[in-house]
């Protein structure tokens, strides 16, 4: 275990030479008078549609974990980045995100309200335009891998389940897109657990945003493939945990979630203080989880007096003012 020093984190990148500031959960964001965008990594972390905590080096791991995974997937679906200008920040094609959210399942998981798991305990047996089977048990795997749209909140409200019907009737997307991207978030993720299998993962459920470009082609963007957008399980110790009833072992931010959720219902109170100990955990997983993914070790950039200041002379190239 290393040491996790928590002076060293990027609580957020606002940074005043840099025009058109858009600030969301996770991500502080600039788009530049050329038609391109920085998306800043922060080390906030966000669930329950609210920041939790910061984490140490988490910007980081989440920057260079979706660099590894566009790398890898980019002969299935074409993506949004253009370069990489510091460890946290990604220089992008600015896009339109689509109003649709994709989620692909492969398992019955899930601790949030929208999840598969919590409808399925709660007596639903069709969600999101699918009909599952009776008898399945918590963290089963699914017949087949299923997308669980929603709609994209973007004034950082609930997202709302979708069908594919749900889509189509209300013009969020034209069938020409629904059928891209339906086909291209399934591959991607067929893709993921081919190699997160052999690297002794399961992943279980995954989110993908895609987005428009000028000349209406349409792009993966946001981030793929990672804690924070996926839910990652340990294979080794996933049958035992089936057969007990048990959580399967996993380093995705469900560490964070499944503590507050055994304390408070997040959705109605206030969720208690994070502590330094759950900070120091879910940083170590993130590290860990980048390091088990890819195969690589982590290299955290420790330049700069702060974070902030090293991200702020990287981007000076950028600087309007």
């Amino acid at each position: 275990m290393r040491q996790i020093d928590l002076s060293r984190t990027l609580p957020q990148a606002r940074i005043a030479e840099l025009p058109n500031p858009y600030f969301g959960k996770v991500r502080d964001c600039y788009d530049l008078p050329d038609g391109t965008r920085l998306l800043i990594s922060s080390d906030r972390i966000s669930a329950f549609d609210q920041i939790l905590a910061v984490i140490p080096w988490k910007g980081q791991v989440l920057t260079q974990l979706a660099r590894y995974w566009f790398d890898h997937t980019a002969d299935i679906a074409a993506n949004h980045v253009l370069s990489y200008p510091d460890p946290n920040v990604v220089h992008a094609r600015r896009v339109t995100i689509l109003p649709v959210e994709i989620v692909v399942r492969g398992y019955l998981a899930g601790t949030t309200s929208t999840s598969i798991l919590t409808q399925y305990k709660a007596g639903a047996r069709v969600m999101y335009g699918h009909t599952l089977p009776e008898g399945l048990r918590d963290n089963q795997a699914l017949p087949e891998a299923i997308i669980t749209p929603t709609s994209k909140a973007f004034d950082g409200g609930h997202d709302e389940p979708l069908t594919a019907d749900d889509i189509l009737s209300t013009g969020l997307l034209t069938r020409a897109q629904w059928d891209e991207v339906s086909q291209k978030s399934l591959a991607l993720f067929a893709r993921g657990q081919e190699m997160a299998q052999k690297q002794g993962l399961i992943l279980v459920d995954t989110k993908y945003e895609f987005g428009t470009d000028s000349e209406g082609n349409i792009l993966l963007a946001d981030e793929i493939h990672t804690p924070d957008s996926s839910r990652y399980w340990i294979a080794e110790g996933y049958e035992a945990a089936l057969e007990n009833g048990t959580r399967p072992p996993s380093f995705d931010k469900d560490v964070i979630r499944s503590w507050v959720v055994a304390r408070c219902d997040p959705y109605r109170d206030a969720i208690p203080e994070i502590p330094i100990d759950m900070i120091e955990k879910t940083a170590q997983v993130y590290i860990d989880a980048f390091e088990r993914i890819t195969g690589q070790p982590f290299l955290p950039d420790a330049s700069g007096a702060s974070p902030l200041d090293r991200v702020r002379d990287n981007l000076r190239p950028f600087f309007t003012a």
